[in-house]
């Protein structure tokens, strides 16, 4: 025993093995987190040589710099960057647990905005095994520590340091060229993140993001008007007709936008084991209650900044980023939002949140959308027992939102975000005696409690709005914002369906609902096929506003001529007839994988559309472009300072007067 504790002694001692044993050590444990904590859809034997070959040219271009010093400091600094990969490493694991996303620069940077009170989610988000996440960096804390290695005081020769170096770029040379003859064009079509992580690795990610923002912000300042003109020919070209069944029918009615926080449509008329209804108020809606309109096929398309995403698209038409939120990266920039399009026809606009008015950006894109006011916490009872970790419990935010409504101006058009239904989901005893469900799985199970207590909160609304004589004379759009159950909860959803959950089946879980209330227009469940981007041209039709000159990406869900294409940020498209995921083709109808020539079309036109909606947003371009009539939002006299609920001292009032 005691030679061959003679013999580890003399090999930790030798010259580079600290160094390779932190490399190797690193490696391995990252590629265990790629197995286990990440769904990467890996589907060959290439792929999965590349996950694993992956992790060492960041571990020996990272841990390399430690190299350049000697004795201690070398491995001091083998344990810091060790330990700071390690942290990054772990926050993506606990970012993916809840968003089952990577992250990226933008949000990373926004962070100090976009947290708020989010330390139970965090927590929920945490298991005492994560400690293996940093096992490596205790293993050598306990050997430098106890002396059982003892530092060479002698630096590195340059040559050993140039080829630890040049080690790590023929390396990453290789694994990129293998990825490439797998994914061509792996890193122009940057629609995936899942991609990048899967054959790079998520340290190369994490460079590779940096670049792409460095190049984003380098396309505003090198556009120019011109960049505009196919975009535009191409949202002209696009147009669907109004149906006029529909055109104008709410013309000069309110507006009221309602997010419901992670509501996916499989909950609507779903029925739990003993027979109770989850939302039985939506689901009175989705058979034409209160003359509303139910789109069952309706998807959510978000990115990075899934309800600010959401957000994003209902009022631009245009599509989300695929390197971070575009209300934390481009909230300065130059937007035709159906806001800023209503200010000028009479409308007062305003936002109501029970959260801080920087959340998400919140407070700087509002004013580049065009709204008027902005009602955030301020407003609020923040008590203890009035919220959650994202803000204020629906029930009381509904109430104590409803007054300041009824004093808006008519026509106004408002926007409520409802907050309880949010992971990790469940409410507070007192809240709701509806019963989780068992599925063995605590997450989905506190999933239709949630939702049952955000079902009750929007009946409260409709009665309130009754009661004010405002639900005769509103449009009401109420949509799910985003999944609310990722596929890491997939085996306790498989369960809840009934169904194996396939990637085709985890593509349909993404729809999510969207109500529009039309006053004295029949209501019921339509077919349609349809997405966020396709809710502003809507909305504005049925206000009897032509947006054939605007840049849109969507069209009228009334229309005879709308396209049902849905195209994902991924690069995934959902049509009425297929469903293509990773390039794989399904049909609808049968679930089963058809012929891949069929989703080229609709590929081609997600792909056109994609690279369109991201030039106008990262170019700003359009600042180089204004529609007949439109009127841009002045956003230095948007104050969300003053007091709310008073009427802002702006050129609304004038325009208002003009209007009539």
């Amino acid at each position: 025993m005691k030679r061959l504790l003679d013999n580890c002694h003399q090999l930790l001692n030798k010259k580079y093995t600290l160094f390779f044993l932190t490399v190797f050590l690193f490696w391995v444990k990252t590629y265990i987190v790629y197995l286990t904590q990440f769904n990467l859809g890996v589907t060959n034997n290439m792929q999965r040589f590349l996950l694993f070959f992956n992790p060492l040219s960041s571990a020996l271009l990272f841990l390399g710099i430690a190299v350049i010093f000697k004795g201690t400091i070398r491995q001091v600094m083998l344990i810091v960057i060790d330990s700071i990969l390690s942290v990054w490493l772990y926050a993506n694991v606990i970012y993916y647990r809840f968003f089952n996303d990577f992250i990226t620069l933008s949000t990373l940077t926004q962070s100090s905005d976009n947290t708020g009170d989010l330390g139970g989610s965090v927590l929920a988000l945490m298991n005492f095994s994560d400690i293996f996440f940093f096992t490596d960096t205790i293993l050598l804390l306990i050997l430098v520590l106890s002396k059982a290695v003892n530092p060479d005081k002698k630096r590195w020769n340059t040559r050993t340091i140039f080829t630890v170096f040049v080690s790590a770029v023929m390396i990453f040379i290789i694994n990129l060229s293998l990825a490439e003859t797998d994914r061509p064009e792996l890193l122009s079509r940057t629609f995936d993140r899942n991609y990048i992580v899967k054959y790079l690795g998520a340290y190369n990610f994490a460079i590779y993001d940096a670049i792409q923002n460095a190049r984003s912000n380098a396309q505003r300042a090198m556009a120019d008007s011109s960049d505009m003109n196919d975009i535009v020919n191409y949202a002209k070209s696009n147009y669907a007709e109004p149906n006029p069944e529909y055109y104008g029918k709410a013309k000069g009615m309110n507006v009221i936008y309602v997010s419901l926080e992670s509501l996916q449509s499989f909950i609507i008329n779903y029925k739990m084991p003993d027979g109770r209804e989850v939302t039985p108020f939506l689901n009175s809606l989705s058979r034409g209650a209160d003359h509303t309109t139910y789109f069952k096929n309706f998807f959510h398309q978000t990115g990075p900044g899934k309800t600010s995403d959401a957000e994003f698209m209902m009022e631009n038409s245009l599509y989300p980023l695929s390197q971070g939120p575009v209300f934390a990266m481009k909230a300065e920039n130059t937007f035709q939002a159906s806001p800023a399009i209503l200010n000028h026809l009479g409308y007062e606009t305003a936002v109501f949140h029970g959260n801080v008015k920087s959340f998400w950006n919140r407070d700087k894109m509002y004013k580049s959308l065009g709204y008027e006011r902005f009602f955030d916490a301020r407003y609020y009872d923040m008590s203890t027992e009035n919220t959650k970790n994202y803000g204020m419990k629906d029930k009381p935010f509904i109430q104590e939102s409803t007054p300041y409504l009824v004093k808006l101006n008519q026509p106004f058009y408002a926007k409520f975000i409802l907050l309880s239904n949010h992971f990790p989901f469940g409410m507070d005893r007192e809240d709701t005696n509806f019963q989780p469900g068992n599925f063995g799985d605590s997450v989905v199970n506190n999933y239709f409690q949630s939702a049952n207590y955000m079902d009750q909160a929007v009946e409260q609304f409709f009665t309130d709005l009754k009661k004010a004589g405002l639900l005769d004379k509103t449009v009401i759009v109420m949509y799910g914002d985003h999944y609310g159950l990722s596929q890491n909860h997939n085996e306790a959803m498989a369960k809840v369906m009934g169904k194996q959950i396939t990637p085709f089946e985890n593509a349909q879980l993404q729809r999510v609902p969207l109500f529009i209330h039309i006053p004295k227009m029949q209501g019921g469940t339509v077919s349609t096929y349809g997405g966020d981007v396709d809710v502003r041209p809507t909305v504005m039709n049925l206000l009897g506003v032509n947006t054939k000159d605007y840049v849109q990406f969507g069209t009228d869900l009334f229309s005879k001529e709308h396209h049902q294409i849905i195209p994902f940020r991924n690069g995934d498209v959902v049509t009425d007839k297929y469903t293509i995921i990773d390039g794989k083709v399904y049909a609808n109808d049968s679930g089963l994988q058809v012929n891949g020539s069929l989703g080229r079309p609709y590929e081609k036109i997600a792909k056109q559309e994609l690279e369109y909606s991201d030039k106008v947003i990262f170019g700003d371009l359009l600042r180089f472009y204004k529609p007949k009539g439109f009127v841009p939002p002045d956003k230095s006299k948007i104050n969300y300072n003053t007091d709310q609920t008073k009427v802002p001292e702006d050129p609304s009032r004038v325009r208002k007067e003009n209007s009539k």
